[in-house]
């Protein structure tokens, strides 16, 4: 009698009550009509609901999102396959998630113990440029946020390594600190491939770390994958999901008509070379790291 009736994403699960409408100052009865979970509302903010499309996003952590119409899983559990938005029997649909626990958090934690937060965002992204592919040598491993599922729930921690007083400062820093988080989510997503879930083109919301240049070019670069940049975030996703679940729009195409492509950034060969040469510096220490910790 407790578990509730099980429903689609797109629903009507009931009205907003009196006391909460008070309180959020909203009216009462408005229907609820939409459920998902952060990353699959990522995605469908995306448009993210074909087979073999995938959605990206790095926040405080960092998520790759590839939808299937098969069951697949990782056997360690180093990512996760969930049901996505637009799953039903007779056509379903799963959404299979690598997350990073250790990625915009490890800008943040740098910009407020390393910069003193003397500069925004936007000034270091801009200073990170002012080095080249690489960093120089400096490696950062950003697993600091607890353990992590692509590491089979080890927490080894982070690691600032190859630093030479003589010659890195904080442009090499911040650099090393986005490549590293672009090299995590790489190694993720080899993982993914090995279980069927693979694109050639990868959509992000211009929001987060992908507001850098520098992070969109190494991201591409680096997985080998065409960049899609759109003007749309998490929020615009689930209002948009409650106007499908209300019969707003009749159809999901019809609710993504508005969506905006801002850029599409393509890979370049000489880059690709020199970030392949980049990352594979990267997992060998992240190789030796994870020796030390066993």
């Amino acid at each position: 009698d407790l578990i509730p009736e099980t429903k689609t994403s797109f629903s009507n699960f009931g009205e907003l009550n009196g006391e909460a409408a008070e309180e959020l100052g909203l009216r009462k009865g408005i229907p609820v009509t939409y459920k998902a979970g952060d990353q699959p509302n990522n995605a469908f903010s995306l448009n993210v609901i074909r087979p073999g499309e995938i959605a990206t996003t790095a926040g405080t952590s960092g998520v790759i999102y590839g939808i299937a119409d098969q069951h697949s899983f990782d056997a360690q559990s180093r990512v996760n396959t969930f049901v996505h938005v637009n799953h039903e029997k007779t056509n379903p649909s799963y959404g299979v998630l690598l997350c990073i626990n250790g990625t915009g958090i490890l800008y943040r934690w740098i910009r407020q113990n390393l910069m003193n937060g003397a500069l925004s965002y936007e000034e270091m992204n801009n200073k990170a440029m002012e080095t080249a592919i690489g960093s120089d040598g400096i490696v950062i491993l950003p697993f600091g946020n607890g353990a992590e599922r692509i590491l089979e729930n080890r927490n080894i921690g982070s690691a600032f390594l190859g630093i030479d007083f003589n010659r890195h400062n904080s442009s090499h820093l911040l650099r090393a600190a986005q490549e590293g988080i672009v090299f995590s989510m790489r190694y993720g997503f080899d993982i993914m491939k090995n279980m069927g879930v693979d694109a050639k083109t990868v959509k992000a919301g211009h929001a987060n770390m992908f507001q850098s240049p520098l992070f969109r070019e190494a991201f591409v670069n680096t997985t080998g994958t065409v960049l899609e940049l759109y003007d749309t975030d998490g929020s615009v996703g689930a209002a948009t999901g409650a106007g499908v679940g209300a019969g707003v729009y009749q159809t999901t195409e019809e609710a993504f008509e508005g969506l905006e492509r801002l850029q599409i950034i393509e890979p370049d060969k000489e880059k690709s070379e020199e970030y392949e040469t980049a990352y594979q510096r990267w997992a060998e220490q992240l190789e030796h790291q994870l020796d030390y910790f066993d």
